[in-house]
């Protein structure tokens, strides 16, 4: 007697508002479909159609099943419950989830791994490369391997901070300052240590970017330019060691000096710069149609 009383009861409720707000269908026009009143909403929106809510439900989890959803008009959660499961599913899915967190930790690992690795290669290569293969070799059988643990991977850092250093600014500031009190720089490069008309603005250091790639690739390529530009130029030395650092030696002062040179040509060029006056039309009578042109072009 009750069960009817609660059923006539819902039913009186649902007659009032019989609205799904999903599919906007009413209880006549499908009497076999299931009803749930999931929320606190009252009014048009107080029932829905369970297989509606469902499909609403996996629009907003997206594939994530534990995802929480809400109405949207009241904001309350769902209570949703699902069946429950044997042991051996717990257990799957406690594994999946804990295997799902540390995929990126280890991922992580990995890639620093990978790079760690990749560096104390690329030091044991450069060390065998600047005091040769068999001393090298004799070398590093000989130091502790902690050291070359150690050691070896700090040979790229080493090369990657010296490379981002700009001395060759600090150069040219000094040349800046001081080449008109030398006579002999005058001579020696006439027209670029004289006055000029006026003092360009200077460029902050990080407005003159320098991208990150040629930084790495210039770094790591400097311990073979070395040797070479050593080989080449100081080939009566017999140490390895000695000829290869006097060969870097070599390519970086020469290497700065023709940058400082090429800055300081861009220097004048900017502080001889001229704004001219703009031609009359009486002059040039086809200037104006000639803008014409170009500005319809432009559109």
């Amino acid at each position: 007697m009750l069960q009817c009383k609660s059923a006539v009861c819902m039913k009186t409720c649902r007659a009032d508002l019989e609205s799904c707000w999903v599919c906007f269908a009413t209880d006549e026009d499908d009497r076999a479909a299931e009803w749930v009143r999931p929320c606190r909403c009252r009014g048009s929106t107080k029932w829905v159609h369970q297989t509606c809510l469902q499909r609403w439900v996996d629009e907003k989890q997206k594939g994530n099943g534990t995802a929480v959803v809400a109405c949207p008009q009241c904001n309350a959660e769902y209570l949703i419950m699902f069946p429950k499961h044997g042991p051996v599913v717990y257990i799957l899915d406690l594994a999946d989830r804990m295997i799902y967190k540390a995929c990126p930790f280890a991922a992580a690992g990995i890639m620093v791994g990978s790079i760690y690795w990749t560096a104390v290669t690329y030091g044991a290569v450069t060390v065998m490369q600047v005091l040769g293969h068999k001393e090298g070799l004799d070398m590093m059988e000989r130091a502790d391997p902690l050291f070359l643990l150690i050691g070896l991977p700090t040979i790229p850092i080493i090369l990657i901070l010296g490379k981002m250093i700009r001395w060759e600014d600090y150069v040219l500031k000094l040349w800046r300052k001081y080449s008109s009190k030398l006579y002999i720089l005058n001579y020696i490069f006439p027209g670029v240590c004289g006055p000029v008309p006026r003092i360009p603005a200077e460029t902050s250091p990080l407005a003159d970017h320098v991208s990150a790639t040629r930084i790495l690739c210039g770094a790591l390529v400097f311990p073979t330019i070395a040797t070479v530009v050593g080989k080449l130029m100081f080939s009566r030395v017999n140490s390895n060691l000695q000829r290869t650092i006097l060969g870097g030696i070599a390519f970086v002062a020469i290497k700065g000096a023709f940058k400082v040179y090429f800055k300081q040509q861009q220097y004048l060029r900017q502080a001889h710069r001229r704004i001219l006056n703009a031609p009359n039309e009486q002059d040039h009578p086809s200037l104006p149609q000639a803008a014409g042109n170009q500005l319809g072009e432009a559109q």
